[in-house]
C-alpha cells in the first residue's frame, strides 16, 4: 500500500492524531473562535517546518500588524526571529483584498509563492475572504484556485478561519482536511479541546481530545483509549511472583504478586491504602525501579510517613530506585497525567507503580464518561510493559462491611482486589482486610486484621472465637 508523504507538525500529540502528520500538498482549514489557539497551532506548524529546512509564506488577509503578532508569538519558546525574512515570510494581503479584490490577492500570493519558494501557504482571514467573496461560488473559486497554484508549487495550504463553518460550508467541500479548535466551560474550568472534522488521503484519530496552551505552544493529548488500543497482545504468557511489601500478606496470596498483575485497595480515608502501597514500593530496586504517582501526600511528608514506618524512601530516591511523583487534581488533563506516567515508566525502566489514587486522577476528568475506558486502556499498556501496579481508590463507608462500589465495571480490569474497612469493637476502633479476588493464584479467604504499630504494617488472621462482638459491625 503506497504511503503519502506527511509534513509533520512538530506539536506534541498531533502528528499522533493525524497518525503521522499532515498530507503533504494537501489543503486544511483550522478553524476556531477567536482565543482557540488558531494563530498559534499555525505557527507552530510553520516554524517547525522552517527549522527542518521548509520555507514558509504566512499570509493575512486581516488589519492586524504582523508586528503586534511577533510581539506575542516572542514569549512562545519555538518563536525563532532569525527564521523571520528568510525561511518564514509574513505578508499582508489585507489592502490588496480591500482595494482590488479577490482575484488579485490570487495573483499576489503566487507570486510570492514562487518568489519565495514556498513549500508551506499560511493564511489567515479566510471569513473576510469569504464576506468579500459574496457567493458560496466565488469562495469556491478563490479557494480553488489558491490550491491550483499552490499545488503546482508543492505547497501545503492552511486557512485560518474564526467562524464555526459547518461541513457543507463551500470551504469544507474544498479542502482536504479540517481541523476545530474550541473551548468547554466544565464545573469551574475551562477545557481546551481539537478535534478533526475531515480528513482526505489519511487516517485520524476521531473525536474531541484535550489539549493546553504552554509556554512551548499548543500541546495535545489524544485519547489515551484511542491511542493504545492493542496492549493485551503484548502481555506476559507465564506467572512469576514479586513480594507485595508484606511478608506476612505473601502466604495468604500465593506466595505474592504476579508481576505484571494489577491490584486494586479499596477502603475509606485511615483505613491503610497509602501505607500498603508504600510497602509495596519499599521493594523497589535499582534494577527494578519503583513510582509513586499520587494526588494527597507531597513528597515531602510520604518521606516522612514512609521514615516513621521504617521505610528508608530518601535513600531509594537518591540510588535511583524509586521516584516520586506528585499532581494537581485541579489543572491537570486527565490524558495529560496518564501520558506523563507512562512516560516516566518509559524513561527510567519502572517495573513498580503505585497509583495514589485512582479516585483522586478520576477528579481530573471532565468528562467521567470515559473513566473505565481510559482506566483500561491505562492498566493495559502499563502490564505490556512488565510493570506491577497497586492503585487505591477511596469510598465513603467509614464502618460495617457494605461498600460503595468505586465505580461500575472496575473490579473487571484488575488482578487482585483488597477491602480495607474498620470494625468497632468493644473497646477499640482495628482495620480490617478482606481478599476479595486474586486472578490467576491461590489466596486465604480468611478475615484478617491490618496492624500498625512501631515495626510497621503487618497483617494476622483473625479466628472465629475472637470475632463475637465484631460479626455484626
Amino acid at each position: 500500500m503506497n504511503q503519502l508523504k506527511r509534513l509533520q507538525s512538530g506539536i506534541e500529540g498531533l502528528d499522533e492524531l493525524l497518525k503521522g502528520g499532515f498530507v503533504a500538498g494537501s489543503s486544511y482549514i483550522i478553524q476556531g473562535r477567536p482565543g482557540s489557539g488558531k494563530t498559534i497551532l499555525a505557527n507552530q506548524i510553520g516554524f517547525n517546518h522552517a527549522r527542518h529546512g521548509g520555507r514558509v509564506l504566512f499570509a493575512t488577509l486581516l488589519a492586524e500588524p504582523h508586528e503586534r503578532l511577533f510581539q506575542f508569538l516572542s514569549t512562545l519558546s519555538f518563536f525563532d526571529k532569525d527564521k523571520v525574512g528568510d525561511q518564514l515570510q509574513f505578508v499582508s494581503a489585507f489592502d490588496t483584498m480591500e482595494n482590488d479584490g479577490l482575484d488579485e490577492v490570487v495573483k499576489l500570493l503566487r507570486r510570492e509563492i514562487v518568489r519565495q519558494k514556498s513549500t508551506v501557504l499560511i493564511l489567515d482571514g479566510l471569513l473576510n475572504a469569504r464576506s468579500k467573496a459574496d457567493t458560496a461560488l466565488n469562495t469556491k473559486r478563490f479557494i480553488s484556485e489558491l490550491q491550483g497554484h499552490a499545488a503546482f508549487a508543492g505547497c501545503t495550504v492552511f486557512f485560518l478561519t474564526s467562524s464555526q463553518l459547518d461541513d457543507g460550508s463551500p470551504e469544507h467541500t474544498m479542502v482536504d482536511g479540517v481541523l476545530e479548535l474550541g473551548e468547554e466551560v466544565v464545573g469551574n474550568r475551562s477545557i481546551r479541546r481539537i478535534k478533526m472534522r475531515k480528513t482526505r488521503g489519511s487516517a485520524a484519530i476521531a473525536g474531541a481530545h484535550e489539549c493546553e496552551i504552554t509556554e512551548n505552544g499548543l500541546v495535545v493529548y489524544p485519547r489515551l483509549e484511542s491511542t493504545f488500543t492493542h496492549s493485551a497482545m503484548h502481555d506476559s504468557d507465564h506467572v512469576s511472583l514479586i513480594p507485595s511489601g508484606l511478608a506476612t500478606l505473601d502466604p495468604l496470596i500465593g506466595g505474592g504478586l504476579v508481576a505484571s498483575s494489577v491490584t486494586l485497595l479499596i477502603g475509606p480515608s485511615g483505613s491503610g491504602k497509602t501505607t500498603l502501597g508504600m510497602s509495596f514500593l519499599s521493594q523497589s530496586t535499582v534494577h527494578e525501579p519503583g513510582l509513586h504517582f499520587g494526588f494527597y501526600e507531597s513528597p515531602q511528608r510520604l518521606r516522612m510517613k514512609a521514615a516513621a514506618l521504617g521505610l528508608d524512601f530518601a535513600t531509594l530516591e537518591q540510588s535511583g530506585a524509586l521516584t516520586i511523583m506528585w499532581k494537581s487534581v485541579t489543572t491537570e488533563l486527565i490524558d495529560k497525567l496518564a501520558l506523563d506516567l507512562l512516560r516516566t515508566v518509559e524513561e527510567k525502566s519502572i517495573k513498580r507503580v503505585f497509583l495514589d489514587s485512582l479516585g483522586g486522577m478520576a477528579r481530573a476528568a471532565a468528562d467521567k464518561s470515559r473513566l473505565l475506558d481510559l482506566y483500561t486502556a491505562l492498566m493495559g499498556e502499563l502490564r505490556a510493559r512488565n510493570v506491577t501496579v497497586v492503585a487505591s481508590w477511596e469510598v465513603q463507608s467509614l464502618l460495617g462491611g457494605e461498600m460503595d462500589a468505586p465505580a461500575p465495571d472496575l473490579s473487571g480490569i484488575v488482578d487482585n482486589l483488597l477491602l480495607l474497612r474498620f470494625v468497632q469493637e468493644p473497646t477499640e476502633l482495628k482495620r480490617r482486610l478482606s481478599i476479595l479476588k486474586i486472578r490467576d493464584n491461590p489466596y486465604d479467604p480468611s478475615p484478617l486484621e491490618l496492624c500498625l504499630g512501631e515495626q510497621g504494617l503487618d497483617v494476622k488472621k483473625v479466628y472465629i472465637h475472637a470475632l463475637g462482638d465484631t460479626s455484626n459491625a
